[in-house]
């Protein structure tokens, strides 16, 4: 009876995996069946090089580089916040923190994760856009700072836990030895510990990156969604994601702005698709290293 409950439940989740990856593969046929479309009346680089996003234009002008302009520029400014900060959040909760401070801090790193992106985007609005205008004397704090500001504040809870993780991962006989020849508790951190648990740590950064580029709500809230071509960080900026989230309910269906929608779409599937398989792949190296 042990034996078949175990059969059961190894099926079961046989199941669920192939589920999964059906429904990812379905997803994607979906976005390719509407998405490429569009390039029956869009050359490829004119939709992905072009300067101008006019959907409801005569003729329409589908070029979506102001677009994705945007967004790196939002996902580095978030990733230059998230990562030094979320990297030595970790370091602190796994190496120095008493176990009490610990606990405490990992429960309330992991609740921040749980709170809605309208939420974050609302306190962002609040906060940080006025803020913004104030300090750097702008007509509006709608603008691609203030982006980077939630979206790195939403990106380390990922980062923290998993390069937590990672360090917590690494055997305690490369801490002891350090220790043991004479090394400092920094210098056995900084020489020992990190580096060791680098590939964690790098996987963690690329889950965090991820995180930025998929986020809608906040970045549609207080970016200002200006589809220019952004010459620094304190203007306003429109991201893919929240293109395809403002424009979609307006978009008439069969048009050539609905396929260009779904072609966003697929440049969005593609961009996150390869950030979730680079982590996964330092994600298996660590764990074969250790």
């Amino acid at each position: 009876m042990r034996k078949f409950k175990e059969f059961i439940i190894e099926k079961l989740v046989l199941i669920s995996g192939l589920a999964s990856i059906f429904f990812v593969i379905l997803i994607f046929l979906f976005l390719l069946k509407e998405g490429l479309a569009l390039f029956k009346f869009v050359n490829p680089l004119q939709f992905l090089a072009g300067k101008s996003w006019y959907p409801i234009s005569e003729p329409p002008q589908l070029g979506i580089l102001p677009l994705i302009l945007g967004s790196l520029v939002v996902t580095i400014g978030a990733a230059a916040i998230s990562i030094p900060i979320g990297v030595a959040c970790a370091l602190y909760i796994s190496e120095i923190a008493p176990g009490k401070v610990k606990e405490t801090l990992k429960g309330g790193i992991e609740l921040l994760a749980a709170i809605p992106s309208v939420v974050l985007g609302f306190i962002g609005m609040i906060t940080i856009v006025p803020w913004i205008k104030h300090i750097f004397n702008l007509p509006t704090g709608l603008t691609a700072l203030a982006g980077s500001v939630m979206l790195a504040f939403m990106a380390m809870p990922t980062i923290v836990s998993i390069a937590e993780d990672a360090l917590y991962s690494v055997p305690r006989s490369y801490k002891e030895g350090a220790l043991a020849m004479g090394a400092t508790h920094w210098q056995t951190i900084w020489r020992v510990m990190l580096p060791a648990a680098s590939s964690g740590i790098f996987a963690a950064v690329m889950l965090g990156i991820g995180r930025v580029i998929g986020e809608t709500m906040a970045v549609m809230m207080i970016t200002g969604n200006a589809a220019v071509i952004p010459s620094t960080i304190l203007q306003p900026v429109r991201t893919l994601t929240a293109t395809v989230a403002a424009e979609m309910g307006e978009a008439v269906v069969g048009s050539e702005h609905y396929f260009a929608l779904f072609a966003i779409g697929i440049v969005l599937f593609v961009i996150s698709f390869a950030i979730n398989v680079t982590a996964d792949l330092f994600l298996h190296r660590e764990t074969k290293k250790i």
